[in-house]
């Protein structure tokens, strides 16, 4: 019934580089942040994991924490070997305690790491200075590759582009479109925008289920700037691959919208590309959005306000789905 429903005006997109199996996929292609929505198996995890990669990507609080964590490990395991060579080996310790010991072995540890290097304490013998020259060493190079990845997680061009939490089905023109909008968050200012969606869906083919992938027109696709909230708009005529579908065709389809925004940011002078996905269960029907700017007191700027993104309000549709 759906394949019959499918314009045959409809573009198919075969170069998605997604797959048209059913049966081997589940669930949604991309997450909603944009990222593959697949778990890597088969491999050890010291094999597969991208170790830069991941520092580089991680949120700013885990990788502050983990740089945090590194720091307390890493004098752990010195502190324990000063202590485990003999404490009288660390000249100008002042300690009666195991644990007032062990607190200036720590301590003197971070200051070897980060070769701050008080002076108080001194290291005495051959293995005990070996050690303390060992973690100089590692703290230099520990430094250097923190530093690297600080500037990489900075300098890393990013696209700095939200997008509505749903998709709307809006009145546009004589007709009805579904529309999403997304808006630059910094003043990272994006030009030659181009936009380019494609819509998935399940449909039975000589009765086996398989994924198809089809262009999405839209009104306007390509923008020379960025600086202010862009609602994309797909016309649903003719063209569309859900012309005269229901709600119900959409549900069972399990309709997935698949974003593709590339530009040049003139900040970084590199090209940014940002992803997005919405599925049937983030369409709202009947629906248009809350403008985002206006003009200030004066008249001379434009507000916009990132917190309407995602506002809209109930609006009749020229014809029910």
């Amino acid at each position: 019934m759906l394949l019959k429903k499918l314009n045959k005006r409809a573009q198919i997109n075969n170069e998605t580089g997604l797959g048209t199996n059913t049966a081997l996929g589940g669930g949604r292609f991309f997450t909603k942040n944009g990222t593959a929505n697949v778990e890597v198996r088969g491999l050890p995890v010291w094999q597969r994991l991208n170790l830069y990669h991941t520092m580089l990507s991680m949120k700013r609080w885990k990788f502050l924490l983990s740089i945090m964590l590194f720091f307390v490990f890493i004098n752990l395991l010195f502190a324990s070997l000063y202590l485990l060579i003999g404490i009288e080996h660390l000249n100008g310790l002042v300690a009666e305690t195991v644990g007032e010991k062990f607190g200036e072995a720590f301590f003197f540890s971070a200051q070897t790491f980060t070769t701050v290097g008080y002076g108080r304490i001194n290291p005495v013998g051959f293995i005990t200075s070996f050690i303390a020259s060992l973690e100089a060493l590692t703290g230099l190079m520990s430094f250097a590759l923190m530093t690297g990845l600080l500037y990489g997680r900075f300098a890393r061009p990013r696209s700095f582009i939200r997008y509505s939490k749903n998709a709307l089905f809006s009145p546009f023109g004589t007709g009805v479109a579904l529309m999403f909008r997304m808006v630059p968050y910094t003043k990272n200012y994006l030009v030659n925008v181009e936009v380019k969606v494609t819509m998935a869906m399940k449909v039975m083919e000589e009765g086996i289920r398989k994924n198809k992938f089809f262009n999405v027109p839209l009104d306007i696709a390509k923008a020379s700037t960025m600086t202010a909230n862009w609602t994309l708009v797909h016309p649903i005529n003719e063209e569309s691959p859900i012309y005269q579908f229901s709600r119900e065709d959409m549900l069972n389809a399990e309709v997935e919208l698949l974003i593709f925004v590339q530009g040049f940011d003139e900040s970084f002078s590199n090209t940014v590309i940002s992803k997005a996905s919405y599925t049937f269960d983030e369409f709202i029907f009947g629906a248009k959005f809350v403008p985002m700017y206006h003009p200030n007191e004066t008249g001379d700027k434009t507000i916009l306000h990132l917190d309407k993104l995602n506002l809209f309000s109930p609006v009749d549709l020229p014809f029910q789905f």
